[in-house]
């Protein structure tokens, strides 16, 4: 008997053809058939074995006698577009920022959303209770060629402002952000150069992307360019770099982006934020009459917060950010596209930046699961406030289990540096990362 399959904070991911199986790929199809009766839209990424995953997702669609629509190599949030626009679902075949040879599997729920939590567990129990694939592999459905068309024209049409006189670096990850983003950001007039958009099924994330800017910064550097976007494997994330060659996170994006919409009356309360962002935000934003509602790390946590509240905007550090009235999930084009309009209508991204708002220092330490003490962390964090006589309010020591990788993230954050960086040295030293 197969073990059962549990959703984590962005569907399934595992290793590829070991944990996300042809078998596992094929019974998602027929689960989401049986629980939705609209049209499934299925997108993947640039690794090597999306297509065939996708292709086992679209037999079970169909198997399952679901109206199911190959978007070919796609991105997440342009799933989500599509499967909003043309009124169905849509699965995701990507493991987002994780390296070639792990893969996943996302359902997006009716208008592209995320899934509610008792919608997911009715799609799980319904995977866990599919019918096992009836072969290895399954041929590849026709691919929708006007969907890409569709999903860029859309994404134009929300940030219409004339771009025209910056020059834009873009790294698409060797990820399904190739496919797209050159031409949407050459479509808005601006001067654009194209990084690793050449994937091969094994160079997406490879040193580059979101999670390594070293090559953006360089070429950012040595062009003179106003501004770099660094998207994940799947595009729903963005990392900037200014022209200086600083590299802008989530928060940075964040409080410049809330302080645009505050002063345009746009914004409405607040901002949502994740347990991850800085404590340096928090302190800029309260200083301006920004409320801010923290949730646990996910942008599903970050987008519930927002329709519960109301409020148009929030996000993640990481880069995942959320127009709740643009978007139905985060989208690294799109912010892309807002950042360079903000750009030009209040100045170079690093001018914004300095004067917005001053970083605390903050380290964030990746433990292995198997390897992880809570004792000896805590014991180190105790030891180290004695030490350096701190205040509570000063310090903020952080663990959780990540969603989407098999370790441990430690997060610390201080007004001392000097604290943030013994820390850091110590943890490592005893887990010998």
């Amino acid at each position: 008997m197969a073990v059962p399959v549990h959703f984590g904070t962005d569907g399934i991911r595992g290793r590829a053809y070991d944990e996300i199986t042809i078998d596992l790929a094929y019974r998602l199809g027929r689960a989401v058939a049986s629980v939705f009766s609209v049209a499934v839209y299925v997108g993947y990424d640039t690794r090597e074995s999306s297509t065939q995953l996708a292709a086992a997702v679209l037999a079970g669609l169909t198997d399952g006698g679901a109206s199911a629509v190959n978007l070919g190599n796609f991105t997440t949030p342009g799933v989500a577009v599509i499967a909003q626009q043309r009124g169905g679902v849509g699965v995701v075949v990507s493991a987002s920022h994780n390296p070639y040879f792990d893969n996943g599997l996302k359902v997006l729920g009716l208008g592209g959303s995320k899934l509610d939590h008792g919608t997911e567990e009715a799609v799980a129990a319904a995977l866990n209770a599919a019918p096992a694939a009836p072969c290895a592999s399954f041929d590849a459905m026709p691919i929708d060629e006007d969907a890409e068309h569709d999903y860029a024209k859309h994404l134009r049409a929300l940030v219409p402002g004339d771009v025209s006189s910056l020059h834009i670096v873009l790294d698409c990850a060797n990820g399904a952000a190739s496919h797209v983003a050159h031409e949407l950001f050459e479509g808005t007039g601006a001067r654009i150069t194209t990084l690793h958009d050449r994937p091969n099924g094994r160079n997406i994330n490879e040193q580059c992307g979101s999670t390594h800017v070293d090559d953006l910064v360089a070429k950012v550097v040595e062009l003179g360019a106003d501004l770099g976007l660094a998207f994940d494997g799947d595009a729903d994330r963005l990392i900037a770099v200014d022209a200086q060659g600083n590299v802008r996170d989530g928060d940075d994006l964040m409080v410049l982006i809330a302080l645009d919409l505050q002063e345009r009356g746009e914004l409405g309360a607040g901002l949502v934020v994740t347990s991850m962002s800085n404590l340096g935000l928090h302190r800029a934003l309260a200083a301006k009459g920004i409320s801010i509602i923290e949730t646990d790390v996910g942008d599903r946590n970050v987008l519930l917060a927002l329709e519960e509240n109301a409020w148009p905007f929030g996000g993640e550090q990481s880069g995942h950010l959320i127009f709740r009235n643009l978007a139905p999930t985060g989208d690294g084009m799109l912010t892309g596209l807002i950042l360079a309009d903000l750009v030009v209508r209040r100045g170079p991204l690093c001018e914004q930046a300095s004067a917005a708002w001053t970083r605390v220092p903050q380290a964030l330490i990746n433990i292995a699961k198997s390897e992880y003490d809570d004792v000896v962390v805590t014991t180190i964090f105790e030891e180290l406030v004695s030490e350096f006589d701190v205040a509570s309010d000063d310090v903020r020591l952080l663990v959780r289990p990540s969603g989407t990788e098999p370790v441990v993230r430690v997060m610390i954050e201080a007004l001392d540096g000097a604290f943030v960086d013994e820390f850091s040295r110590r943890l490592s030293e005893h887990f010998s990362i």
